[in-house]
């Protein structure tokens, strides 16, 4: 949905105010116009359906750097499992026995000769497959790795562009707060003109009218900011502009949420649990092989003794292996500390899933709120707000309202508004937290993306916003964490 249309239903009623007031200066009606007709607004779209944010991310999976690394742990550990399992060398020794030092007697003497041993170390049965089997969990848990930079860096590309949206949004309800304003500096002269109004209203709407400039830079910075966290993400030069079509509003509600098959899903892909699984294989096989290393590794060694052309060689086959003597003890107690890592493991693990069950509900719960909170707003609180700055402005155009009034009102329509699309922002992080199948808190996924930043005025400013329980609610379900994985 385009940005204009999505949000021109909020203009419009915002003008509707202004054009209410002069109506009521002339005929001293206290109720507004009917509302402007506008066009249908086009179907809501899931922002992962959205063709432009799918773009983004694939720009942003060709250039990340994060993902390279990732693929390149598994190349390097890959050729390492080969050379966990290989046989071990053999040992070649080459020597000489001599009788005397005056002189060489191999030929003339039967002990001096020159020789020829080969060595081969023989690993307990079960150790090479062992550490084969290890080595493989290395890869496993590389692999894992990639996918969890995978997800990452599709989450990071569509929780920028929603925050870029969001604060496009912002502009665009900075822009009706222009309108409004400029055309009250308007009504508040012509009441002025009249004997009904005071100068300081005169003078109180000229100064909100500059200091929107103040609220626009700032919104304009913050703008450049997500462009620029965008544009890193995708590789490219950070002030290059990116164009967005698409409003909060213009986004589908994600569907709620079914913790028993999210929780199903979250097992099989989640790549905690899945790192948290490999933990416990790792540890088991490397008890085992504890346990195997214990044992004594053999050694055949095959020589030949050449003591000269006329004398017949002589040969050698012999098998050896190491005495326990000192090693025994401190062996099995390695054994032991391995099997109690495979408990904790087991544990961890098990901690694991139980913080990503909890995680999921509260997420589904959090989602819930959000859904409700904003059908609230766009069914009754947006509406009943707009409905109460156009009667304000209308009796106090008549005389019967104050502009202290005047200021509350405005400020509660866009700031009702602002709340508004900060409910939709927070189910849409909380979906995009459900796709990371990240475990931080449930609440955690939206990174700041709600944090509200846009100025009000009147005496809103120092009470919060009309409607205010509602719109903490959606800022605090999309508090940003404090570390981790940008949300779970």
């Amino acid at each position: 949905m385009d940005r204009s249309s999505s949000l021109a239903r909020g203009a419009a009623r915002l003008i509707a105010a202004a054009l209410a007031a002069s109506v009521a200066a002339d005929a001293r009606a206290q109720t507004a116009p009917p509302p402007i007709a506008l066009p249908p607004a086009p179907a809501p779209i899931l922002l992962e359906d959205d063709p432009q944010l799918a773009a983004l991310v694939a720009d942003s999976l060709a250039a990340r750097p994060e993902l390279g690394a990732a693929a390149a742990g598994v190349q390097a550990r890959r050729p390492k499992v080969a050379l966990a399992g290989a046989w071990p060398d053999p040992v070649l020794t080459l020597g000489v026995q001599n009788d005397g030092f005056t002189s060489i007697e191999i030929g003339a003497m039967d002990t001096s000769f020159a020789s020829i041993m080969v060595t081969q170390a023989i690993p307990w049965p079960g150790k090479r497959r062992l550490r084969t089997a290890l080595a493989e969990v290395g890869v496993a848990r590389a692999e894992v790795a990639v996918t969890r930079a995978r997800l990452t860096a599709i989450a990071d590309v569509e929780r920028a562009y929603l925050a870029l949206v969001r604060v496009r949004d912002r502009q665009a309800l900075l822009a009706q707060q222009a309108a409004l304003w400029s055309r009250a500096v308007d009504i508040t002269r012509r009441v002025y003109a009249a004997g009904q109004g005071s100068q300081a209203d005169v003078l109180r709407a000229q100064l909100e009218v500059r200091r929107l400039d103040q609220r626009r830079l700032a919104l304009g910075a913050e703008e450049a900011q997500r462009v620029h966290a965008l544009n890193r993400l995708r590789g490219r030069a950070l002030d290059e502009p990116i164009a967005t079509t698409r409003s909060i509003v213009g986004l589908a509600v994600p569907a709620p949420i079914d913790v028993d098959a999210a929780y199903a899903d979250a097992r099989a892909r989640s790549p905690e649990l899945a790192q948290a699984a490999l933990a416990v294989t790792a540890a088991e096989r490397a008890a085992a092989l504890a346990a195997k290393e214990a044992r004594p590794d053999l050694a055949i060694s095959a020589g030949l003794m050449v003591r000269g052309v006329d004398v017949p060689p002589m040969w050698t086959v012999s098998v050896g292996g190491p005495l326990p003597l000192f090693t025994g003890a401190a062996a099995r107690r390695a054994v032991a500390g391995d099997r109690a890592e495979v408990t904790r493991a087991r544990l961890e693990l098990d901690a694991l899933e139980r913080v990503l069950r909890q995680r999921i509900a509260d997420r589904a719960t959090a989602l819930a709120l959000m859904t409700a909170t904003a059908a609230l707003y766009r069914d009754g609180i947006v509406a009943l707000s707009t409905a109460t700055a156009d009667s304000t402005l209308a009796q106090y155009q008549s005389g019967r309202a104050s502009f202290a009034a005047v200021l509350d009102a405005g400020a509660g329509t866009l700031v009702d508004q602002d709340a508004y699309l900060d409910a939709i922002t927070a189910a849409q992080a909380i979906a995009i937290a459900q796709r990371e199948y990240a475990l931080d808190d449930a609440v955690a996924g939206a990174g700041g993306l709600t944090r509200a930043t846009m100025p009000i005025v009147g005496p809103r400013a120092a009470a919060g916003a009309s409607g205010g329980a509602a719109a903490e609610a959606a800022r605090s379900v999309a508090a940003p964490a404090a570390a981790g994985m940008g949300g779970m």
